[in-house]
């Protein structure tokens, strides 16, 4: 059969017309809406309560995925291995992590002018709106110099602090001269603020407690038994989700244990009874639990308590001096 050569070219024009090319001036264009979406964001969702903040992260896998991170109001990151693009919006979903809930977290967001919304699912599938604003950078040399240690902690009562949230049961108190959540109800937040600085803190806990250290009330360093174990994000140690100890340093529980934390921009290192376990490694973005997602600004620390009995002696702090 003869075919007609003019059919053909124009066929083929056709298919090429149809198919998305990443390659070509028209892919590039179509694509450049989620090139700005590239990257770290800190969320601010508007949730039934009140505000809380969120963190999501979008980045490409090979030329024609994205894939990301996302962390909500609880929990850890979450890997995302799909985000979805079309008509100028991401899309994605993640399954329930710590929430009490039974369906996934629908995420859908747009740019509009340099700020990123959208909604998600809240834990009742109502939708819950959103703003965010690209993660800063934070990138920053060593200081030349440090300041005075401050402790935070003087021994006698509760001073310098104050519970996260003044319509919850406090269950913290001084008790021979040692801070305790003595009923693990709420966290505790230190009303001095910091940007980069020195952290010390000497404590021990019961079998089986859970506790941690938010950084800028945003990054936890995660407390808990876990002596012997093998080493997680999750665990002794770990920056809650991120970071992974590269030792386990753990004392076992009933015993004093000492962390000596360097945070400066994002970079942050751990030393945990007297073992170097993380080292001048960076902080992706906010951990769950945080106070909020302002990242540039500075935060207290904040002892987390509403999940185990953990028994504090000193928490002291030397913060960084800017030239």
């Amino acid at each position: 059969m003869k075919v007609n050569s003019r059919i053909v070219v124009l066929a083929c024009l056709v298919v090429v017309v149809c198919l998305p090319s990443i390659g070509s001036p028209k892919g590039q264009a179509d694509l450049q809406p989620v090139s700005s979406m590239i990257g770290r964001w800190d969320l601010t969702v508007q949730g039934p309560e009140g505000e809380y903040p969120s963190w999501i992260e979008i980045e490409r896998s090979g030329p024609r995925s994205l894939i990301g991170r996302y962390v909500g109001q609880f929990g850890s990151a979450r890997p995302v291995s799909k985000v979805e693009f079309e008509h100028g919006k991401i899309r994605f979903s993640v399954p329930p992590q710590f929430e009490d809930r039974k369906i996934d977290v629908d995420v859908e967001g747009h740019m509009d002018g340099d700020v990123l919304r959208g909604d998600l699912t809240g834990d009742n599938g109502e939708r819950l709106l959103w703003e965010a604003r690209r993660a800063p950078k934070l990138s920053r040399e060593a200081p030349k110099s440090w300041g005075s240690p401050i402790p935070l902690f003087n021994g006698r009562d509760l001073a310098g602090w104050k519970p996260r949230n003044s319509n919850r049961k406090n269950g913290w108190l001084v008790r021979d001269g040692i801070l305790v959540n003595a009923e693990p109800a709420i966290d505790l937040v230190s009303e001095r603020k910091f940007n980069d600085f020195k952290l010390n803190a000497e404590f021990r806990f019961p079998s089986d407690s859970n506790s941690g250290l938010y950084l800028r009330g945003r990054y936890e360093v995660q407390i808990e038994d876990s002596f012997g174990q093998e080493t997680d994000s999750h665990r002794f140690g770990g920056v809650y989700g991120y970071l992974t100890p590269s030792l386990n340093a753990a004392k076992p529980a009933g015993q004093w244990q000492l962390l000596e934390i360097t945070l400066i921009g994002r970079q942050i290192t751990v030393i945990l009874n007297s073992e170097r376990i993380i080292d001048r490694q960076t902080i992706p973005g906010i951990t769950g639990g945080a106070l909020d997602s302002s990242e540039a600004d500075p935060g207290p620390i904040m002892i987390q308590g509403d999940h185990g009995i953990v028994e504090f002696r000193a928490v002291t702090v030397t913060p960084a001096i800017v030239d």
